[in-house]
C-alpha cells in the first residue's frame, strides 16, 4: 500500500478546558494515546481574550501529535469540544467558517471550550480530514416554562456540560438495558462547575446555567446568590466589574469559603478534623441535592436514575453526602471517569460512517 493509500482509521480529539488541554487518539473505541496538558494560570494570564490563546494551544496539540508519532495520513476525522456559539440543538455539527466567526466574536460569551472547533479544523486541514463538534455547551432544548426566571430582562439560559451529561446518560441507559430516548434521568456533572439537568426521553428540558448563572455552588463558582446583597455589592463602589465577576466565577464557591478549589485537599482537611472544611463540603452536597430534587420535580417525579459524571464523582464522601439528602429520588448511577473524549471520538466516527445526521451550523 502506498503512502497515499494509507487506511484512515484514527480520530484525534481536542478538548480545551479552563486550565488544561485534553488530547486523545482513538481507533474505534480503543484509546491509543492520551494526554492532559496543564496550563498554569500564570501562563494563561498573559492572554487578554480566550482566542488570544489559539496559537499557544495549537502548538500544544501539534507537539502531542509529533510526540506520539501520529501519522496524519491515517486521520479519519478530528473532533473538538464545542464552545459558546448561539444556542443550538444537540447532535453532531461540521465545523465551518460561520461557526468559527461566531466563536471568535465572543458574542455569546468566552470560554476555552470555544477553541475546540478552530483547533479541530486546523488539525483536520493539515490531515485532509473533516472536523466535527458534538453536543456543545450551548445545547438548548428547553421547554418554554424553563426559560422563565422571574423578570423578562433575565431569561434563563441553557449552558451546561452537555457532552458529559449526555454520554453518562446514554451509558446509564445501556446499563439498564434501555434506550436513552425512552428514559427520564436527572444527570449531575460535577467538576470545577456543576450542572444538573432534567433529561426527558433524550431531551434536556431544564438545567442550571453552569457557566456563570444559577445552580449549586461548586469548587470555584458561586452559583445562585441572594440578589439583594449581590446588587448592593455591585453598586457599593468598592468593586470593579472584573472583581465581581471573579467572585462569581473562578474565586467563588468552595474557594471563597476555605481558600482551595481542590476537593482532594478538602477531604484531607476533613480527615484532619477541620470542621469548617467539613461543613463547606457538606453544604455543597446539600445544594447539589436541592437541585436534584428540583430537577425531579420538572420530571414530575418520574426518574429512572440519578446519574453522576465528572471528576468529583470520584469522591465517595461527596456522593454519600448527596445521597443522604436526595437518595429518595431514584437509584444513583455513578460514572466518575471522563466520558467526553470517547463521546467526541464516537460522534466523529459515526458522522464519517453516515450513522448520524451531520448538522450545519447556520
Amino acid at each position: 500500500m502506498s503512502s497515499s493509500e494509507k487506511k484512515r482509521d484514527l480520530v484525534i480529539v481536542v478538548n480545551p478546558g479552563s486550565t488544561s488541554t485534553k488530547l486523545a487518539l482513538y481507533r474505534g473505541a480503543e484509546c491509543l494515546a492520551s494526554e492532559e496538558i496543564n496550563h498554569p494560570k500564570a501562563e494563561l494570564a498573559k492572554f487578554d481574550r480566550v482566542f488570544d490563546q489559539y496559537e499557544f494551544r495549537r502548538d500544544a496539540v501539534v507537539q502531542f501529535i509529533e510526540a506520539k508519532g501520529i501519522d496524519l495520513r491515517r486521520c479519519l476525522a478530528v473532533a473538538g469540544r464545542g464552545g459558546l456559539t448561539k444556542p443550538i440543538a444537540g447532535g453532531v455539527y461540521a465545523v465551518g467558517a460561520k461557526m468559527i466567526r461566531d466563536l471568535k466574536s465572543g458574542r455569546w460569551g468566552e470560554h476555552p471550550s470555544s477553541l475546540g472547533a478552530p483547533l479541530a479544523r486546523e488539525i483536520g486541514r493539515r490531515a485532509g480530514a473533516p472536523a466535527f463538534i458534538a453536543d456543545p455547551v450551548v445545547v438548548d432544548e428547553f421547554w418554554p416554562l424553563s426559560r422563565y426566571s422571574g423578570h423578562p430582562a433575565f431569561e434563563r439560559k441553557s449552558r451546561f456540560h452537555a457532552l458529559s451529561q449526555r454520554a453518562a446518560a446514554r451509558r446509564a441507559a445501556d446499563d439498564l438495558g434501555m434506550k436513552y430516548d425512552k428514559c427520564n434521568f436527572v444527570v449531575v456533572h460535577m467538576g470545577g462547575g456543576i450542572s444538573i439537568g432534567a433529561h426527558r426521553r433524550g431531551r434536556v428540558v431544564d438545567v442550571n446555567d453552569a457557566l456563570d448563572g444559577d445552580g449549586p455552588f461548586s469548587p470555584e463558582r458561586s452559583g445562585s446568590l441572594p440578589t439583594g446583597p449581590l446588587v448592593a455589592t455591585c453598586f457599593a463602589g468598592k468593586h470593579s466589574h472584573a472583581d465581581v465577576w471573579k467572585m462569581l466565577v473562578g474565586r467563588g464557591g468552595m474557594f471563597a469559603y476555605i481558600g482551595t478549589n481542590d476537593c482532594r485537599e478538602v477531604e484531607k482537611r476533613i480527615g484532619r478534623k477541620d470542621a469548617k472544611a467539613a461543613e463547606v463540603y457538606e453544604a455543597m452536597a446539600y445544594q447539589i441535592a436541592k437541585w436534584i430534587g428540583a430537577s425531579a420535580a420538572v420530571l414530575s417525579g418520574d426518574v429512572k436514575a440519578v446519574v453522576f459524571a465528572g471528576g468529583l464523582a470520584r469522591s465517595k464522601l461527596l456522593i454519600r453526602q448527596i445521597k443522604k439528602y436526595a437518595g429518595f429520588v431514584a437509584p444513583f448511577m455513578v460514572y466518575p471517569e471522563t466520558e467526553e473524549m470517547i463521546a467526541l471520538a464516537s460522534a466523529a466516527q459515526a458522522a464519517v460512517a453516515g450513522n448520524v445526521k451531520v448538522q450545519e451550523y447556520r
